[in-house]
Formats: C-alpha cells, structure tokens, sequence
C-alpha cells in the first residue's frame, strides 16, 4: 500500500468523532447573528426602521441620512457581539461567494484610535474588479467595481465579521454577479404577478417568488480525500472503480444517520441556526455517504443568499469533523450523483400561495391562471431553462438514473391532466349560462385543496408540479441558485405580462366579462403547450424520440446548452424585462462557456498526471514483480514452467495492455488538447474540449480501472471507493 493512503486509512480510523451539544432550543437560536427586524426594532430609530422596511417591501430609495442611522446601529450591534472587522459580501460569477474584510478600527491622531463605520461604508464599496470573470466587459488594466448595500438580504456576524449582502456591478454599470439580474426578475414577476392576482384581489400590492432548495452532498473523510489528487483539485474522481457494494441494496436511503455524520450536522445546523438559515431536515440518501439538507421555503433573494452561505458554512464545519464536502454533481462513477433540487411557488403580500388550489371556484381559477401561465412559460422556453443548469459537472449527472434528463418537460399528474383536458373541451367565445355553471361546478370547483396526495411524484422529470409549488429538479448541486431562478422568474414574468394583455384585450375589444376571457386565453395555452407536458419514464430511449417529435430540444452538453442563452429571443427576453442587455447576456455566455473548457482542461491535465505518474508506474512495479517470479518458476520447474507459468504470463501480457493503453489515450488527450487550444473562437474551443477531448477520460479510465483489479492491493497508490464511501 502506498505510504500516502496507508496513513490516510490509519489517520481515518483513529480520528474520534466532535461531540457536539445542544444547550439551547432552536428557535432561540434562530438569527441572533443577524441584523433581522426583530433586531433592527431594538437598535434603529423609528425613521430609520420604517426607511428599511419601505426598502425591503417596495423597493424604495434609502436617502444617505438613514443609511447613516442603520451604519451606526449595525455597528454597535456587531461590537456588542465581540466583531472587529465589516466586509461586502457578494456573489460574483466564479461560483463562490467574496469577501475582503475592513476593521472598524481608525485613528484620529494623538495615538487615539476608534471603531468607525458609517453610511458610505454601509451603501457602497469599491473592490478590485479586475480578477473577476466579466465576459469582456471590463478589461484587466480596469479594476473599477462597486459593491452595493441590498437591504431585502439582512446583515449576518460570521466569525468576528459583519458581513453585508450586496451587489456587485463594473464602474460602467453592467451587473458582474449573480444577484443583481436576480433582484431585477423578481421585480418583473412581482409587478406582472401583481396585476394578474389583482383580477382575482383588488387588495394585492405585492406578489414574492419562494425558493425551498434541497442540497445534497457526499461527506468524505479528510485524509482520505487528500489522498486523491482529482478529489483535491476537481472536486470529483476522474478514475477508480466500483466496490462490489455500493448502492444498490438501497441500504443508505433514509437509514439510521452515522454518528460522525450527524456530529457534523448538528454543529451545521447550530451555525445555520445563528445565522437565521431556516434548516428543517435532514437525511441519508441513496448513495453510501451521501447526504441531503433542506430548510424551510423563504422569499428567493434570501434564500439564494442562504444557499451560496451554507456550501460555505459546510466545507468550514466539515473540517473540523475531518470531513470533505463533495457538491461536485458527480464525484463518484456508478452511483448517484448530487442535485439541488429549487422547489419554486409565487405568493401574495396578503398570504396567498399562487400555486395553492383553494375552496372555491374563483380560488381554484386563480390557482389555474398561475399555473398554465407556468406551464406556457416553460413551453416556451424550455431551451433557456436547460441552458440555466448546464455546466461541467452537470453534463456528467444529468439522464443519468438518478437525474432528469437534458429534455425539459413538465409533470403534472392524472388528476391535473384531466382537469386541464375538461377545460379545453369548454366551448370557445362567450359561455352559456348553463357552460358557466357546468365549468365552475364540473371543473374549477372540483380541484381538491391539498393536491399534494393526489399527484404522484415523477423523479424523472426535470420540472414537476408537486401539490402546491413547482420543483426544478435539474439544478446541479455546486450551481448558484441566482443563475435558475433568474430565468425562471423572468420567464413567467414574461408570460404573465403576455398573457395580461390577451386576456384585455378580450375584455375591451370583445366585450367578454373577466371570467370568460381568462378562460378563453388559458383553453388556448392548454392546446398549445402539450408538447412539453410528459408523465412517464424520462430516462426511456423511447422519450427521447418522442420529444424529438414534439420539437423539444435535446441539449445533452454544455456548450450546446449555453446557445440558448444568446439567441435572438433571450436577449429579448431580457432587454424587454430589464433583467440583462445584451452586453451582460452575451459576456456571462462567454464566461459560462469559459468556465466549461477550464473544467475539462483541468480535469484532463489531472488525469493525465494521475494515470502516467501514479498508476502507469505502479502497474509497471507489480509486473516487474511477476517477471521476476516467472524466472523463479522456470529454475524451479524448467520442463513443467510453460504450464506452470502460463496464468503469470497472461497477467503480465494483460497488464501491458491496459499500459499501452493508457500511455497511448493520455498522448493521443494532450495532442486533441493542444488543437484546441489553437481555437481562437470560444465557441469552438469548447466543442473542440466537449467532443474530441473528453471521450478520452472514458478510455484512459477504462484502463485504469482494469488495471486497479489486477494489481496487488498493497502497492496501489490511490484510495479506493470501497475506502472513500464506506468509511463512516
């Protein structure tokens, strides 16, 4: 055994498991390291509390003098709570969050010194732009970059920093983050939203998207992931092979929670607690050492805020349990890989969820406008939705057996089918009475008002309607939930505004009462959005080649996926809502794709290093030992030595194979990566990386992992899986 993963066993099996003790109730926990309202009412003056509050419910401006009022107040908060140092914390395009910490601390002269923070430091910050992805909106020499207060997310103390949720923009103004297109679709679905419900509510003001994300992920052993290169620098690993156990007596799924494992996620869920992060539920999933964390629904900025905080809270935690958080979409070949799924609904400032079926007609028909709407959002649209997920580690989980295929469609269930069905049968132009009566009691009024026991859940659809929301299943789990929540919401933004103007349309030019023209636009979308509802297998070949007849698209890679974003009708899309130019769409397409090629190139560079300088010289150790034990035989035996060392000889001539084989794939990798890089055009390059470069890893892994099954367990240098995922 190599003497890295025979210490990174024996560290693994000697490390005692963190008690972690619960000494206070949950919810006394519960945000005491935020600058919540409850916190704000105690520190702010009444001026300054209502100027916050106008700011989070309507949007309005806060003037500089109240800025300076909360500035003042977080500060002594934070002091109080032994803080030294404010920080602007914001999610650039690189997948992470950042951060650059300032101290409060100032002198003013006489070798005094005192803890200061005011208005201009609270609203607005100048970081160096220069080192984040633009997209060839800003050029290298020019750093200029703001960061910008967003008072919808509260202020959080992590550690002995406040840290401050912001935005993040170039000095020219186009957004270089994933929270700044986000804020601008929920303002397009809140004021489209708002107008639809106020058919149904005169008293609607205010229409908020919810988010409720489901993380999953793999807990690893520390040491035992330091063992592994690829693990190290790519998150996954790019060879081994599978143990004879994995997953496949279904013995981890929603099994007893290993004590180690559940030490980690106490002291998680503590942290998440303090920083007002509403964790509800917890679990094994289906693969060995597979997890899954879920918390309560909020309003969708904070909720994609909480998520970005969590993967960061996690690896942090992890480390003290001697842990590595995997969120690699598939760090592990044949078992599951991770998703995160974003369970997504609407609701009114007067406590009504949208896609929640009421106890009477005019409810249900409220609940029947939303959710069509959503339906035709996503039928029209639908190549956009799936480019909103793609990335490198997605490509590699999704159509996979535990994932929704590339294909976007829509699950609705039996009952809502035929619910959909019997209202487009109703007959076109104005109703009869006896037609009004029929559609309001037959069909409108039957809809139960819990549907969650009535739809079954599909696993293979990307997009399911699950009772009372809509869960985006194909979300990756490393992937900022900015990103789908954007598009999601400027799409039904879209539609909603469309289907606003149809619907008055009908009303001022035809003369229908309300009723009867909402009705004649939803039949219509029922006709016309067929195509992307599925109920059966989305894994079946035989989906594939019906959705292909539907005129579905079928984007199984990255860079096929990522056009979507830059046709004629997103940008579109985006100008008409206000969510992106044409200048911020076209450069996060290029940094999307950038982030594509730079994984695989990664990830080849790796392999090859792995498999040359760890494997090949490993395989070539292990058969020089059996030429040198076929020598012994031929003294010992002479005449009998062809039959006694036939197996021997089989097994060197075997291993030479899979050598040759390696050596062979690994040059024929560098050269297929040295064309493309030759590449000028983005476009190009990452074909060239998706199409010619990485079908190679599958050969060089091929190999490998032959060759891991031959040769002696105590020289092989990598720690196997049977070690990484059963290590509890």
């Amino acid at each position: 055994m190599s003497t890295l993963r025979f210490h990174a066993i024996k560290e693994s099996q000697s490390y005692k498991p963190v008690i972690v003790e619960e000494k206070e109730r949950r919810s006394d926990l519960f945000g005491k390291h935020v600058f919540n309202e409850n916190t704000m009412r105690q520190y702010l003056t009444k001026d300054a509390f209502v100027g916050v509050i106008d700011a989070i419910q309507y949007g309005k401006k806060i003037d500089r003098s109240i800025a300076n009022q909360v500035a003042s107040s977080m500060k002594d908060w934070a002091l109080s709570k032994g803080v030294t140092h404010y920080t602007h914390w914001f999610q650039p395009l690189t997948g992470a969050t950042a951060e650059k910490h300032d101290a409060f601390f100032e002198t003013i002269g006489d070798g005094m010194a005192i803890e200061k923070f005011g208005g201009d430091q609270l609203v607005q910050q100048e970081p160096d732009a220069s080192s984040f992805p633009s997209g060839g909106i800003r050029n290298t020499f020019e750093a200029r970059g703001y960061t910008a207060w967003d008072p919808t997310s509260p202020a959080f103390i992590y550690g002995t920093t406040l840290c401050i949720p912001t935005i993040f923009v170039a000095y020219t103004g186009e957004a270089l983050d994933y929270k700044t297109p986000l804020l601008r679709a929920l303002h397009a679905v809140d004021g489209a939203a708002t107008a639809v419900c106020r058919y149904f509510d005169k008293n609607v003001k205010k229409v908020s998207s919810s988010l409720g994300w489901e993380q999953e992920y793999f807990l690893i052993d520390k040491m035992l992931a330091a063992s592994r290169p690829d693990i190290s620098l790519t998150g996954r690993t790019l060879l081994g092979h599978s143990p004879a156990k994995g997953q496949q007596l279904d013995d981890h799924y929603f099994g007893s929670i290993p004590s180690r494992a559940l030490s980690f996620m106490r002291e998680l869920e503590t942290e998440c607690m303090l920083l007002g992060i509403p964790v509800k539920t917890r679990h094994n999933e289906v693969a060995p050492n597979q997890f899954e964390l879920a918390p309560i629904y909020e309003e969708a900025n904070l909720a994609v805020d909480h998520n970005s905080l969590l993967m960061d809270i996690m690896a942090r935690i992890a480390s003290r349990h001697n842990f590595k958080v995997l969120l690699h979409e598939k760090p592990f070949e044949g078992i599951n890989g991770s998703g995160k799924h974003n369970n997504w609904s609407l609701s009114t400032d007067t406590g009504v969820n949208l896609l929640g079926p009421g106890k009477t007609p005019m409810s249900n028909l409220r609940f029947l406008t939303f959710f069509i709407n959503t339906i035709k959002a996503v039928h029209e649209h639908e190549a956009l939705l799936r480019a909103a997920i793609a990335s490198a580690g997605n490509d590699h989980r999704l159509g996979a057996n535990e994932a929704p295929p590339a294909i976007i469609s829509v699950f609705i269930g039996k009952q809502l089918t035929k619910v959909l069905e019997e209202l487009e049968g109703v007959t076109k132009g104005k109703l009869s009475p006896q037609e009004k009566t029929e559609l309001k009691l037959n069909v409108v009024g039957k809809i139960p008002d819990v549907l969650l026991d009535n739809t079954d859940r599909n696993r293979t659809s990307p997009f399911a309607f699950t009772g009372n929301k809509f869960e985006f299943r194909a979300v990756g789990s490393t992937a900022n939930c900015g990103n789908p929540m954007t598009i999601l919401n400027t799409i039904v933004a879209k539609q909603l505004r469309d289907f606003k103007i149809e619907v008055d349309k009908l009303i001022d030019k035809k003369g229908l009462k309300k009723d009867e023209a909402i009705f004649n636009v939803l039949r219509e979308y029922i006709k016309s959005t067929k195509n992307i509802l599925f109920e059966g297998n989305g894994y079946g070949k035989e989906w594939e080649e019906e959705a292909k007849k539907r005129g579905l698209s079928n984007n199984k890679t990255t860079p096929e996926a990522l056009k979507a974003k830059i046709s004629k009708q997103t940008i579109a899309l985006f100008e008409e809502m206000n969510v992106m130019s044409r200048v911020e769409a076209e450069a996060r397409y290029e940094i999307e794709i950038e982030a594509y090629i730079m994984h695989i190139q990664i990830e080849s560079r790796v392999l090859g290093d792995i498999a040359r300088n760890h494997i090949v010289p490993t395989a070539v150790k292990y058969q020089n030992i059996l030429i040198e034990n076929v020598r012994g035989l031929k003294e010992i035996f002479d005449k009998k030595f062809n039959s006694v060392s036939k197996e021997q000889i089989n097994l060197i001539e075997e291993i030479s194979s899979h050598i040759e084989g390696i050596n062979a794939n690994v040059t024929k990798m560098i050269n297929e990566r040295k064309k493309a890089n030759v590449f000028e055009d983005i476009e190009e390059k990452a074909l060239a990386y998706c199409n010619q470069v990485k079908p190679l890893f599958d050969d060089i892994r091929y190999h490998c992992d032959k060759l891991e099954l031959l040769v002696d367990d105590e020289i092989w240098p990598l720690t196997k899986y049977r070690e990484l995922l059963f290590t509890r």
